[in-house]
């Protein structure tokens, strides 16, 4: 089962890659999926209330919601999808600068499927089928983004801003690869209880330029399957919008609520959303987060609403739910989700998700 998801994977990835001239649709999708379990227990609508390392990939305006005597703060996640035939690994660092209210931070992320067999030799030159000459090789997503934030504060009223500078680096074996760049602008008003965010993410819309490097052997087995592959290419992502508004409420002295609906905007065309329309189709996700004294959290949440037919033709609407838990020890934030692709055939694509935050004060200063 694996190897075939794996095989099918393959094929997707090197069919986005050979005709992105043509088609930009879900281009560089592996950032959408997004780190941090907090935020996938939240049904991954966060973009207002993400204010921790985490928020890099978020919503880069919530980078400084962390104050400065928080220092240092470190996050990493691993995350298996497809069954564990994915894999997605985020680590990050933020800390703050000498001036008032503002914060650096630098992250790397990770989606890459291992183990796909190679099997363009698996022929000999007679015909017969020789296992040996099947190898194994990855494909592979990186991305690395540097952010910058800043806080403005007028009494009741809290304004961040933010952006992201990322580089991106796919693979897929030695086959294929690419290199791109691209820019996120954030913004969060917090006002009393209320807080608004607006993402815009690829503002000025993500280049990724492909370079192919196939043998002429297996140029022609590629020809004789009706693959072509061309000699380079350039892939574009087109920017995504995210609205979100976040409500803070206090229950009792020691039991806390936070809610978020989030509604996402993408401009590459129609999309299988709960408003699809081209060239924008809307998305919108909502999560709830219970805490009780700060350091016990449960969490909840619903995104990626998708109209589908079943075999008598009876429309119904498909959802991701998601759930997840929290837990404060010191300066050490542990959060667990528990998620699936929102799949509607009953297989069980369920992921785990552990992600870490560690916070590193620094040491008072003595007069």
């Amino acid at each position: 089962m694996k190897l075939t998801l794996r095989l099918f994977l393959l094929c997707g990835l090197l069919s986005a890659s050979v005709g992105a001239v043509y088609a930009q649709k879900y281009s560089n999708e592996f950032l959408t999926i997004g780190v941090g379990a907090r935020a996938h227990g939240m049904g991954t609508a966060v973009v207002a209330s993400q204010q921790d390392v985490y928020a890099a990939a978020w919503n880069p305006a919530g980078l400084a919601g962390l104050e400065a005597t928080r220092g240092l703060e470190l996050g990493a996640m691993h995350a298996e999808w497809f069954g564990g035939v994915g894999n997605y690994d985020y680590l990050g660092v933020t800390l703050p600068l000498s001036s008032k209210n503002q914060r650096l931070g630098f992250s790397l992320i990770r989606f890459g499927i291992d183990q796909i067999p190679n099997t363009l030799s698996l022929y000999e030159a007679d015909g017969t089928i020789n296992f040996d000459n099947i190898t194994e090789f990855s494909a592979a997503d990186y991305a690395f983004l540097g952010t910058y934030a800043r806080a403005y504060i007028r009494g009741k009223q809290t304004l961040r801003v933010g952006g992201n500078v990322k580089v991106i680096h796919r693979s897929i074996g030695e086959f294929a690869s690419s290199w791109g760049f691209g820019l996120d602008l954030g913004a969060q008003l917090q006002r009393n209880n209320w807080t608004f965010a607006l993402l815009g993410r690829d503002i000025t819309t993500t280049f990724n330029a492909w370079s192919f490097s196939f043998t002429d052997t297996e140029r022609d087995v590629l020809a004789i399957t009706d693959n072509d592959i061309s000699i380079n290419s350039v892939e574009t992502t087109n920017p995504t919008l995210v609205l979100g508004v976040a409500r803070a409420l206090t229950i009792t002295e020691r039991i806390g609520l936070t809610a978020e609906f989030d509604l996402i905007a993408t401009t590459d065309g129609k999309r299988n959303t709960l408003v699809s329309a081209d060239p924008v189709s809307l998305d919108p996700a909502f999560g709830l987060e219970a805490d009780y004294g700060k350091f016990v959290f449960v969490r909840a949440g619903v995104s990626q609403l998708q109209r589908i037919r079943d075999f008598d033709n009876v429309e119904a609407i498909n959802s991701r739910p998601s759930l997840g838990l929290g837990l404060k020890v010191g300066q050490l934030f542990v959060d667990y989700a528990y998620t699936d692709l929102g799949d509607s055939d009953g297989r069980s694509t369920y992921s785990h998700i552990v992600s870490l935050r560690l916070g590193i004060s620094p040491k008072p200063q003595n007069n």
